[in-house]
């Protein structure tokens, strides 16, 4: 192919990826974690229109604000042209991350050298797909690391050759908002200076330019969003290190990641991706750049083995690099077999991932978001009598920016311990170790009791607490309950409403 027709070729890519992933705005319609709301588009709904839930994590600092800042402009934009509705609160932010997706789909497109292989592997990646169009931290630091990836110097790139650092500026951002990224920067940066030797010097002082800078305009954004000087790098740092907080949301063994969580996300790419490592190793002398993905794989693994809170959201940043050594191996690979095999790799992959594409896309856990167009118009209507008391595990559902009106709403709150208390329970354990009892002690009077409840079904079959409220409205929500978790989720209106 030569290089007209490469860029010819290129458009009708980015092309591909911008409807691929418009699409799946439309298509992804299920929960997966409460960061996608509560750590993005209910921040910046608090930041534009004055009122919003902010969890502990915003009255602590321990967050940035860059990325809500982000979602913020997108809202500031829609009140100032008059269409701030709540559909279009909800579907503009998700929008505007599908589209930089895309553009980070490009870009990985470009970084392996326009091989075709990289579009269809990226485009039935089902992990990627279930999470592109989402208002994740994760999803934004992943589309920004393979862009900061397609222009790092590699060996033998155009990169290497100008002494590039390009690359740092969006690295140290990245850093900032997400101080884990530090992870699996470190040995790529390590390269980098490798690479560079001959101009350590000029190295150094460029990583310090760009990282103090980047450090001192970020820490002034957060410090004025905050209203009072705020390092939020240090106190993710404090909070997760020093105070182990992110082992109160669940503990999982050492070798979750390799066992567990990298095949998962993999899906039916794993096989071409042992494969491909299995191969790259053979020949590693000659596969410089491909070696130092590989340990920087290994090392993120190993280092987040070491952390106790697990979650297969946190392997995102990891996934591309993943998929780049699928396509170095399967690129030449295609070019010397018969296409039978190469066509029947290519449809065992692409049936393989439309199962979980299609499921955890559309079917599993979609009752949740369902039900808050119901409870949008409920509030709309009678505003000034409507009350919300959501009896679920705590973060179940979005909040103020699906509803986008100021009534009042409560939910069951899970604050990890910082006194180190050994009887320490929650608000969502107390609630339901007795829920009646909770009700009581928080509503005393009956004029206390809110005007709608919003519970999963296994609630009402095992609590009393309904008794003056009956079910206006049921959404189907998983067909696989667990725990705290039920089949359904159903609103009750109180009698009297």
């Amino acid at each position: 192919m030569s290089i007209a027709e490469k860029i010819n070729f290129g458009k009708y890519v980015l092309l591909h990826f911008c409807i691929l992933r418009l699409l799946s705005v439309w298509i992804v319609n299920t929960w997966y974690v409460p960061d996608e709301y509560w750590q993005s588009t209910e921040v910046a709904h608090n930041f534009v229109f004055g009122y919003g839930y902010l969890t502990w994590e915003w009255k602590t600092g321990l967050r940035s604000y860059i990325y809500p800042l982000f979602i913020a402009g997108i809202y500031k934009t829609l009140a100032f042209l008059h269409l701030d509705s709540a559909y279009l609160l909800v579907i503009s932010p998700r929008i505007a991350q599908a589209l930089l997706s895309a553009y980070s789909d490009y870009c990985f497109y470009k970084w392996t050298g326009g091989k075709k292989w990289a579009v269809f592997l990226i485009t039935t990646q089902w992990f990627w797909f279930y999470t592109a169009s989402r208002t994740l931290i994760n999803t934004f630091e992943t589309s920004v690391t393979v862009i900061a990836l397609s222009i790092f110097p590699w060996k033998g790139s155009k990169y290497e050759s100008l002494g590039s650092t390009t690359f740092l500026w969006i690295v140290a951002v990245l850093g900032e908002i997400r101080p884990t990224a530090g992870i699996h920067w470190l040995p790529l940066c390590a390269y980098h200076f490798y690479l560079q030797r001959t101009r350590w010097k000029w190295l150094i002082f460029r990583y310090i330019y760009i990282g103090i800078t980047v450090l001192t305009i970020t820490t002034t954004i957060n410090s004025l969003c905050y209203g009072k000087l705020t390092i939020s790098i240090w106190e993710f740092l404090k909070a997760n290190i020093f105070q182990n907080v992110s082992g109160f949301y669940g503990v999982l063994p050492w070798y979750w990641y390799f066992t567990v969580g990298l095949p998962t996300i993999l899906g039916v790419h794993t096989l071409p991706f042992v494969w491909s490592l299995f191969k790259l190793l053979q020949n590693g002398r000659y596969k410089t750049n491909e070696l130092v993905l590989i340990i920087t794989i290994i090392f993120t693994l190993c280092v987040y083995s070491f952390i106790p809170h697990k979650e297969f959201r946190f392997m995102l940043p990891i996934l591309p690099m993943c998929l780049y050594i699928c396509v170095d191996y399967l690129a030449p690979w295609s070019s010397k077999i018969n296409r039978l095999y190469v066509w029947l790799v290519a449809v065992t992959i692409l049936t393989s991932s439309s199962v979980p594409i299609y499921y955890f896309s559309s079917v599993h856990q979609r009752g949740v978001l369902n039900v808050m167009p119901v409870l949008q118009k409920i509030a709309s209507k009678r505003p000034n009598d409507t009350t919300f008391l959501f009896l679920m595990p705590c973060h179940s559902t979005p909040l103020y920016s699906h509803l986008h009106v100021n009534v009042p709403a409560r939910i069951l709150t899970c604050e990890p311990d910082f006194t180190n208390s050994p009887n320490y329970r929650d608000e969502a354990d107390l609630f339901y170790e007795n829920p009646v009892e909770w009700i009581s002690l928080n509503f005393p009077a009956k004029s206390d009791l809110p005007s709608h409840i919003i519970a999963f079904d296994h609630l009402h079959d095992s609590s009393s607490i309904f008794s003056r409220y009956k079910k206006i409205h049921s959404e189907h929500h998983t067909d696989i309950p667990s725990g705290r978790v039920g089949r359904m989720v159903n609103v009750y209106q109180y009698m009297d409403y």
